[in-house]
């Protein structure tokens, strides 16, 4: 070929520019076409362009009316044509129609190359209709092909020929729009041609062949397996004409393989599919390395054993596959025009394997596939919608497994940009509408921003649009419409969101489903629309609609169907509800029954097992209550003390069924009560451990732990197990902070010992990640996943476990353990529960003291009211007389019992003690109780107190040992104009006094005003131990984490802080107001700026309860650094408790009572 172009090359050199025209076209268009050749045979681009300059040059020479401008403006669109096969540009496609159009205008009826002109159009217009596809481009064809049929009459040798082109685009616009005739008419056409090709005919084979796919199109559409039992019959046919050796042996096989392989996927039959992959590997065999059909033969044998694995789990047959695709793809090299195709379908199988084995490299490398057939579709590529849309459902898939933000976040994007490219009236839109609002709704249930809930709500609408009555797709276009209004109707209660949710349900059954599973899922929308509405207004017919629903629901999972358990459950659920309204028997004794029904359908290791044990417990009691028959108590406690026994992780459901079985224990006085908060605590424990340290996470630990800890202390004390009663609200405590320390030490340090470590490290987290998705999702083939997730999980901590210093990872510390934090001073537990009110006393080493107190919880929450009340009012008059009285009602009811107990148990005065207040005592000066009266100690008189949230907080800060560092470094801060808050008269004066005292002794850095930024303070942190705060403090008690200091740029949150990573940090004092208050609903958790600070690593911390007035703070700080220094020339915060409780002794009759006592010493 080489040869052949460059003696064309050598003639057109012989016609220079002004040679006879025709002759010089003629040279010009020969040479074009063998380059056109070549280019065929090797793929050179640069071939190809040069065969287009030459044939517009040819074209050039011959104007209208030359005889050869026809077949010159063919043979250039056949050109332009090829490019755009190679390089997907539509406007080369647009150029080859108009070329076509014009030599087909000029070959007008009777011009014998009229029939070639026809068929030539109508392949260039079906080639665009695949690209964008327009339907009148097919339609254009169809016409065009019946006209080159009707130049065909009967003997004429082209009419097999265009019978069969008609016939294959009447089938392409039966697969565009559904209608029935064309393919009928394309099988009548096919059968025409075949009855032109007896038996001894050469086109036999192929006029079989196109009959037996075009059946197969039929079946595909109808499922009529008439029609893909002969299909297969006539492949079988046409392999009998293609005898080994036979050139088109290899593609018969395929063909047959093909056609077994989908009636195999309607009827599931072993031998169908068996037969198929032994005829791909005998056609595989047929093209050796180096065939041009290998990479078909390749991808369809892979294809094939994908089915199998599909139906057999076989996955040596997916492994078979996976390699077959890759060396599909190794012949498909960059460049190559179908690489694309290649890259998709590994990447497919890579996916199929991940869901299997759960791989991250398998999923990682799809990934990466995709991105690379991204690549080869750039902006204007006809596939590019499908390339972005795979990669975006791999990102997806990967942040499901290991919720990495930045995924669904680049999903969401890739989602947009497919949206761009579907314009309105684009047959994919309503499909990308879709893909972009579930990605954001991901992002909703994982960040809680209302305005994405809003734009997938948007989204729904106008996907709705799309889909108008008879569309197939428009009940799941109601359904899920309807699904995100109720999200937010439950979110935010617009009632409005409600009854439009109601609405679209009932008009997704309209017209009534034809399939089962459509039916089902139709009635239970109704039915959870029903009950959100019965929910809101409490109309009871609602709740009558909803049973009748679950009734007819039931019919549709008959004893054996895998749904029928849930349905069960949520039918007894119903009906007790409706008991409990109406108080009719009958729906409790049917509850009852139908719960037993649904728990021996969940056996153990079942997901709804827990849920499914507590309903029927709880049906059984409120009968119990009815008629106190003992035997309805006693199997409800038996299936309760299941619960302990659960032999998977927990979710947050198995918490609620444990901390149920702990309510009803403590309400009938079962000697179960114990076992009950010790399972819950415990269920709480795995539950946190397979949350990240996310601050996100905190409502979930908050909704489940409400009373908790508290109730389950005083259970233990009640029972007279004191040690237990320690152990056990400590773990129920300040879980958020607990799981940041899990986090933060033990697990960070095993990522950094090494390789194994990091591995372990690694394994342990995306293990977590994903059996809490697997929890979320709540579905009910989610057991098998969440037993095998679990034996990984649990295989994976045993191995942690196993390490040097991490026996006891995510294990609750001991009693022995948590006894250490009483090493320098009792630490006094002061617990309000609504069972008792108790306080107890941890030696470092005698048993714990009980102290009961002679107030309930409800006192003890009014007396937390009356005060938080009073201290808003602080600086703006005298309530002296009133503080007083509530720190004597303190000292009579709480401090004082205890400090009988503290003086019987030889504890020396004025030393020091810690308090650990609990549940409404967190909000109460315990430090500051006392009679307050002449000639009598109040508390301050006779210890020196400090607090701490937890036992573990203030272990952790002694163990965390000061650097023998020659130098120390301090930063004081201050900012006394920080942004949009008031000004600050004392700011300067007090750092003025901090320098002045501590420059002597300490490498000192003041950040004043300016300098004072967000940024500013978390770098100075970075680089000293000390710090001294003097600011605003802005508590936000509904959302905690954003409590913080007012910096000039903006405040620097709790949420900061805790993201930060300081090196040995020793100190704190936060001369700013309210840095101990926390979140009013979860007291238990101690969110504050103190807590923050001391949990991100600070030994010792100054805080204060209410609001600071500025003056005194000055002096307060004054005294404070003059008793913290001493002689020795060095900085202890050890010594910050007692230089607080010397400061404000000397400074007694020069402040008011409130500020005397309104900063607290946290930590060693």
């Amino acid at each position: 070929m080489t040869d052949d172009v460059e003696k064309f090359r050598l003639a057109l050199q012989h016609c220079p520019p002004g040679h006879s025209s025709n002759r010089r076209s003629a040279c010009l268009f020969h040479l074009a076409i063998r380059l056109h050749h070549k280019f065929r045979q090797h793929g050179i681009p640069s071939d190809l362009d040069e065969a287009i300059e030459l044939h517009r040059a040819a074209l050039e020479l011959r104007p209208p009316g030359h005889s050869d401008r026809p077949i010159s403006l063919n043979s250039l669109a056949s050109s332009i044509e090829d490019r755009f096969e190679q390089r997907g540009v539509l406007s080369d496609l647009d150029e080859a129609i108009e070329l076509r159009r014009t030599a087909l205008h000029l070959c007008p009826h009777g011009h014998f190359h009229r029939y070639a002109s026809l068929n030539n159009l109508a392949v260039t217009l079906r080639n665009r209709f695949k690209q964008r596809g327009i339907p009148s481009d097919l339609d254009e064809t169809v016409k065009l092909h019946r006209d080159a049929l009707l130049l065909c009459p009967p003997g004429h040798s082209n009419q097999i020929v265009s019978l069969h082109n008609l016939a294959n685009t009447l089938v392409e616009r039966c697969k565009q729009r559904g209608i029935p005739s064309d393919l009928d008419e394309a099988i009548d056409l096919h059968r025409t041609a075949l009855h032109l090709c007896p038996p001894g005919h050469s086109d036999r084979s192929a006029c079989l062949k196109n009959i037996a796919v075009s059946l197969g199109d039929r079946f595909q559409q109808r499922g009529v397996m008439s029609d893909i039992d002969e299909a297969i019959e006539l492949h079988r046919a046409a392999l009998l004409l293609c005898p080994p050796g036979h050139s088109d042996r290899s593609k018969c096989l395929d063909n047959l393989a093909m056609s077994l392989r989908d009636r195999f996927q309607q009827r599931g039959i072993t031998s169908d599919i068996d037969e198929a992959i032994e005829l791909h590997r005998a056609a595989l065999l047929l093209c050796p390395p180096g065939h041009p059909d290998r990479s078909t033969c390749l991808n369809n044998l892979a294809m094939s054993l994908g089915d199998r694995f599909q139906q057999r789990d076989a996955t040596s047959d997916l492994d078979e596959a996976i390699e077959h695709h890759r060396d599909a793809l190794l012949l498909h090299p960059l460049g190559h025009s179908d690489r694309y195709l290649f890259l998709n379908n590994l990447a497919f199988s890579l996916g199929e394997r991940f869901k299997r084995r759960s791989v991250p490299s398998d999923l990682d490398e799809a990934i990466e596939l995709h991105r690379a057939a991204l690549l080869l579709h750039q902006h204007g590529h006809s596939d590019r919608y499908m390339s972005l849309r795979n990669l975006a459902s791999c990102l997806r898939d990967r942040f499901k497994q290991r919720g990495i933000p930045s995924d669904l976040d680049e999903a969401i994007e890739l989602h947009r940009a497919t949206l761009f490219l579907c314009p309105p009236g684009h047959s994919h839109r309503s499909t990308s509408l879709n893909d972009l609002a579930t990605s954001i709704q991901d992002r909703f249930e994982q960040r809680d921003i209302i305005s994405d809930l809003d734009e997938v709500i948007e989204l729904r609408r106008a996907a709705l649009l799309l889909c108008p009555p008879g569309d197939p797709n428009r009940s799941n276009a109601f359904r899920n419409l309807a699904s995100s209004l109720r999200t937010r109707f439950q979110r935010l209660g617009v009632p409005s969101d409600l009854d439009e949710g109601t609405k679209l349900t009932r008009a997704a059954i309209l017209p009534f489903p034809t399939s089962q599973s459509d039916q089902c899922m139709s009635l239970t929308d109704v039915a959870s629309s029903l009950l959100d509405r019965f929910q809101q207004w409490g109309v009871l017919s609602d709740l009558d609609g909803v049973i009748a629903l679950h009734r007819a629901i039931l019919l549709f999972y008959p004893p054996g169907h895998s749904d029928r358990s849930r349905s069960l459950w949520r039918h007894a659920n119903i009906l007790h509800l409706r008991f409990r309204l109406c108080g009719t028997l009958s729906d409790l004794d049917e509850a009852i029954e139908i719960h037993r029904a649904a728990l021996l359908l969940h056996l153990p290791g079942h997901t709804l097992r827990s849920t499914s044990l507590v309903c029927l417990a709880i049906s059984l009691l409120d009968r119990f209550k009815l008629q106190a028959v003992p035997s309805d108590k006693d199997e409800a406690f038996r299936l309760y003390l299941q619960l302990s026994h659960l032999p998977h992780a927990v979710s947050r459901n198995d918490l609620k069924a444990a901390k149920s079985w702990a309510t009803f224990a403590e309400e009938m006085n079962d000697d179960t009560a114990l076992v009950a908060y010790q399972t819950a605590l415990k269920f709480l424990d795995q539950h946190v451990a397979l949350l990240s340290s996310s601050f996100r996470h905190f409502n979930v630990v908050s909704d489940v732990t409400s009373s908790l800890a508290s109730d389950a202390f005083s259970c233990s004390l009640r029972r007279g197990n004191l040690t237990t009663a320690v152990e056990l609200v400590e773990q129920g405590r300040a879980v958020f902070w607990t799981q940041l320390a899990r986090f933060r030490s033990p697990l960070d340090d095993l990522a950094l010992s090494d390789d194994t470590g990091a591995a372990l490290a690694e394994e342990f987290k995306q293990l977590s990640f994903r059996l809490r998705n697997a929890f979320d999702q709540s579905t009910e083939d989610q057991s098998p996943q969440i037993r095998q997730l679990t034996m990984q999980w649990d295989d994976v901590v045993s191995r942690i476990r196993m390490l040097p210093d991490l026996s006891r990872f995510l294990l609750p510390p001991l009693f022995s353990d948590l006894q250490k934090a009483a090493e320098d001073g009792p630490v006094i537990i002061v617990n309000a529960s609504q069972y008792s009110c108790d306080a107890l006393i941890i030696h470092s080493a005698e048993d714990p003291v009980r102290v009961l107190l002679n107030i309930t919880q409800g006192e003890v929450s009014e007396l937390s009211s009356e005060f938080q009340s009073l201290a808003e009012q602080f600086g703006s008059a005298d309530h002296q007389h009133k503080l007083v009285g509530i720190l004597r009602k303190l000292w009579n009811c709480i401090v004082h019992p205890v400090v009988q107990a503290l003086m019987e148990s030889k504890v020396q005065p004025r030393s020091r003690i810690w308090w650990c207040p609990t549940a409404e005592f967190t909000l109460l000066p315990l430090h500051a109780a006392g009679p307050y009266e002449k000639n009598k100690d109040n508390l301050s008189h006779l210890f020196i107190s400090s607090y701490t949230p937890t036992l573990a907080a203030l272990i952790r800060a002694r163990q965390r040992i000061s650097l023998d560092s020659s130098t120390q470094n301090f930063v004081a801060v201050g900012q006394a104009n920080p942004d949009g808050g008031k000004g600050l008269r004392c700011v300067a004066p007090e750092l003025a006094v901090v320098a002045e005292r501590l420059t002597p002794i300490v490498s000192f850095t003041s950040l004043e005003d300016g300098d004072a930024t967000v940024q500013g303070v978390l770098h100075a942190l970075n680089h000293n131990q000390w710090l001294h705060l003097s600011c605003h403090g802005m508590p936000n008690r509904q959302q905690p984490f954003e409590s913080s200091f007012a910096m000039r740029d903006g405040p620097l949150m709790v949420k900061d802080i805790i993201r930060s990573n300081w090196q040995n940090p020793e100190f704190a004092f936060l001369s700013a107001c309210h840095t101990t208050v926390g979140d009013e609903k979860s007291p238990d958790e101690s969110i504050h700026l103190a807590a923050a600070m001391q949990f991100s690593g600070f030994r010792s911390v100054i805080g204060s309860m209410w609001s600071v007035d500025d003056e005194v703070a000055c002096q307060v700080v004054s005294a404070f650094y003059g008793y913290l220094v001493d002689g020795s020339g060095r900085l202890d915060c050890t010594r910050a408790a007692v230089a607080l409780h010397k400061a404000v002794k000397s400074l007694r009759k020069k402040i008011p009572l409130e500020q005397q006592i309104v900063f607290v010493h946290i930590g060693v």
